[in-house]
């Protein structure tokens, strides 16, 4: 992702299903009747008739699941939910120096299951250092998932090389810092209903990509509790609306 930094939000029409979808994905629990979406659809530019044909679409596709007048996330994006929750509160523990390492074993897969298995990994906050190996600093409170035994052997570590430069070499912090800066100010400044939806779903898709570092390990100024922070308070603001 890149970012131009002089870029203004821009109103623009917003799809019924984008819209559906990001207030079920921020709703706890995820499911709302069509009377309370048919009013909460109407500031984006979404009408009655065309919200309707949009939920019988998602049904159809396997989006969302329907209980009488009632529609909520499909199994598929229930796990998108609590990803999204994880990168906006993600649990974290006290950093004793240790790394985690995941060293993939399995072989004579195809590129799919490559890009699916990386895929996977990079949303671990797991960086590759070399093919096949991935690491990071070891303060995220949360397990490996089982999946991941039958593919690869994982390890705690402590480098050799300093922390701190090691993080450098994994992830371009400079660069992750500088867009969330300008996601921070264009969410903050949008006033358009469909202009601040936009803006807060390319917060959570930069927040989906913070390594979630050690403090010690993170550049000065790091934004990402002010993007968090910023992101927690739209997500209250749409739920008591």
């Amino acid at each position: 992702m890149r970012i131009n930094p002089s870029a203004e939000p821009v109103t623009r029409p917003l799809s019924a299903r984008s819209v559906v979808l990001s207030l079920l994905l921020g709703a706890h629990p995820p499911r709302l009747p069509v009377r309370e979406l048919v009013r909460l659809v109407e500031p984006f530019g979404v009408g009655g008739s065309t919200l309707r044909a949009a939920l019988s679409r998602m049904v159809a596709a396997g989006d969302l699941r329907r209980t009488d007048a009632v529609y909520g996330l499909s199994d598929r994006l229930l796990a998108r939910q609590r990803r999204q929750d994880e990168a906006v509160a993600p649990r974290t523990r006290a950093w004793d120096g240790d790394w985690e390492m995941v060293v993939i074993t399995a072989t004579g897969r195809g590129p799919a299951e490559r890009a699916d298995l990386r895929a996977r990994l990079t949303a671990l906050r797991l960086a590759e250092l070399r093919e096949g190996v991935w690491l990071r600093p070891a303060n995220l409170d949360r397990p490996l998932p089982e999946e991941l035994t039958g593919v690869s052997l994982t390890y705690t570590a402590r480098p050799d090389e300093p922390a701190a430069a090691l993080v450098a070499r994994l992830w371009p912090l400079d660069t992750w810092a500088a867009e969330a800066r300008v996601l921070l100010g264009q969410a903050t400044g949008a006033r358009h209903p469909a202009d601040r939806l936009t803006a807060y779903a390319a917060v959570v898709r930069q927040l989906l990509t913070d390594p979630v570092l050690p403090a010690p390990l993170l550049p000065a100024d790091w934004p990402g509790d002010a993007l968090r922070a910023a992101y927690a308070g739209y997500q209250r603001e749409l739920a008591s609306s």
